[in-house]
């Protein structure tokens, strides 16, 4: 038997290889689906009923762009806006949307009982989407999504959700679509640094590859989870949530993915539908960021008291449980896993500083050989995701760009730990409010509108209207556009307040060119 410390040594090597090596599994386990995938085929959206909420806390700066795009995309749904308890200008611009179309419903919330949650939230929609149906409208044929204020919805969306595969199979309750990031923070004829780009470029690698890649594996084994945004759930399943559960969102801060969990639980199937999308605003400042994801991270610790019935549920099969069983366990897996990250560092500092002949000497030694074990555990399964991202998202990407980009998914990581750390200590000191992510407004642009889709003949409803004035401006973000200059200068600007102001600055590179299409959304 070797010396205590030669044990405890053996020990913390044997626990870095087993976790590095189940996380590499598992990513193989995710791509592989990821890259066979087979698309869907649309089905028809009259055949369904369709109401949006929207819930809103200070989004005066994106929600009435988000609504009239509602209106004019999906004339046909209703379109309820959850104000709860804002204290910018929202109320007044969704009193305003309210009085210009009349699909559009506000429902207001005040203190005590405003800013409890974004669950409570869509509880209060979901209760005034009930009350307004007219007796005899069939839960089963109704659809409640959720919309996030600076959600934008791909025109295709409610046919293919409605397609044979999602809801238009009656056994499936609940459909999450893809989730695309970009910005729409800069003004006409100005780009964010480059920096700032590439780190919203890396949250739309992060939702189009590993959550999407996530999500078509989940397909397979049962249990798909929801997302807070583009999330589409059967009337009737939120009531029988209800039934079970007192209401259908809970008060975790990820009640999405704890509102999947009772779909499941209570009987019914999820579905993941990665041929359509909706597109969310990027968050361009780092610490915004991990803020944002300690919030997440948080919300999955506490849908960790839920691990108990899922495992023992007969309604959901085993390989869906066990994976579930994994994603309640990965915020922890994380805080241990950077434990002994800094140990392993650690303990290889000291060996490189204590051999005779210092860190040269031990690496001629033999220590070489962590440099291949870094790449092909450490750096590939995460560098991995820039290639799958231009097979599956961007196939514009050159595969050296694609490479480089999959090369910085691995500092991108460090977003993960500081934010899962952050939720930890929030879980120790009983921190349980909503943190909240600040929006910025999207910067006007000359133009045209973006013309409503063509459909069938939608069913009568209580809720629809004629159609809406067509959307005067679109984020330009979406088209392509030119800047004008004098002297052949171009600039960009940097962002210096949490609202923006711009500074001016001379930029040797030329604007590229951004395309969007209704089924792909590019960044730059």
């Amino acid at each position: 038997m070797g010396s205590p410390g030669a044990v405890v040594l053996d020990a913390v090597n044997a626990a870095a290889f087993f976790l590095v090596a189940s996380y590499v599994a598992y990513v193989v386990l995710i791509v592989v689906p990821m890259v066979r995938r087979h698309p869907a085929v649309p089905g028809d959206a009259g055949n369904l009923a369709w109401h949006f909420i929207v819930p809103c806390l200070n989004e005066q700066a994106v929600v009435a762009d988000t609504v009239r795009r509602l209106v004019s995309q999906f004339p046909e749904a209703g379109i309820w806006c959850v104000d709860d308890g804002s204290d910018d200008a929202t109320a007044s611009v969704l009193a305003g949307l309210q009085a210009e179309y009349p699909q559009v419903h506000v429902v207001t919330r005040r203190a005590p009982d405003a800013r409890t949650g974004k669950g409570p939230a869509l509880n209060a929609g979901w209760r005034a989407v009930v009350a307004a149906l007219p007796a005899g409208a069939d839960p089963e044929r109704t659809v409640v999504a959720v919309i996030d204020a600076d959600g934008h919805l791909d025109p295709a969306c409610l046919d293919m959700v409605a397609g044979p595969s999602f809801l238009g199979d009656p056994a499936v309750g609940a459909v999450q679509i893809k989730v695309r990031v970009s910005d729409r923070s800069a003004p006409a004829g100005f780009r964010l640094p480059r920096r700032q780009r590439l780190l919203i470029r890396l949250q739309d690698v992060e939702f189009t590859g590993v959550i999407a890649a996530q999500q078509m594996l989940r397909r397979h084994l049962g249990s798909v989870g929801m997302g807070g945004n583009g999330q589409f759930t059967r009337l009737s399943v939120l009531q029988e949530i209800a039934r079970t559960y007192g209401t259908p969102w809970h008060g975790s801060l990820l009640e999405d993915f704890e509102l999947g969990l009772h779909v499941l639980l209570v009987g019914h199937r999820t579905q993941y539908c990665h041929e359509t999308w909706v597109e969310q605003e990027g968050l361009a400042s780092f610490w915004g960021l991990v803020r944002q994801r300690s919030r997440w991270a948080q919300g999955n610790m506490q849908c960790w008291r839920y691990l108990g019935a899922v495992l023992r549920s007969r309604n959901i099969a085993t390989p869906g449980a066990l994976e579930i069983a994994y994603f309640l366990l990965l915020p922890w897996v994380q805080v241990v896993g950077s434990v002994l990250y800094v140990v392993v560092l650690s303990l290889f500092s000291y060996y490189a500083l204590a051999t005779p002949g210092g860190p040269l000497a031990w690496f001629d030694g033999g220590a070489w050989g962590i440099i291949p074990l870094l790449i092909l555990f450490g750096i590939g399964p995460l560098a991995i995701w820039g290639p799958v991202y231009r097979r599956c998202t961007d196939r514009r990407l050159s595969r050296v760009r694609a490479l480089a980009l999959g090369l910085a998914n691995w500092p991108y990581t460090t977003v993960h730990y500081l934010a899962t750390w952050w939720a930890f200590s929030r879980v120790v000191r009983a921190r349980h409010d909503w943190k909240k992510t600040a929006r910025v407004a999207p910067g006007p642009s000359p133009v045209p509108p973006l013309p409503a889709p063509v459909r069938p003949q939608p069913v009568p409803r209580p809720a629809a209207a004629t159609v809406a004035a067509p959307i005067t401006a679109v984020p330009t973000h979406l088209v392509a556009g030119t800047f004008a200059r004098s002297h052949r200068r171009r600039f960009e600007y940097r962002r210096t307040t949490a609202v923006g102001r711009f500074r001016p600055r001379a930029m040797a590179n030329p604007l590229p060119t951004i395309e969007r299409n209704s089924h792909d959304v590019s960044i730059p």
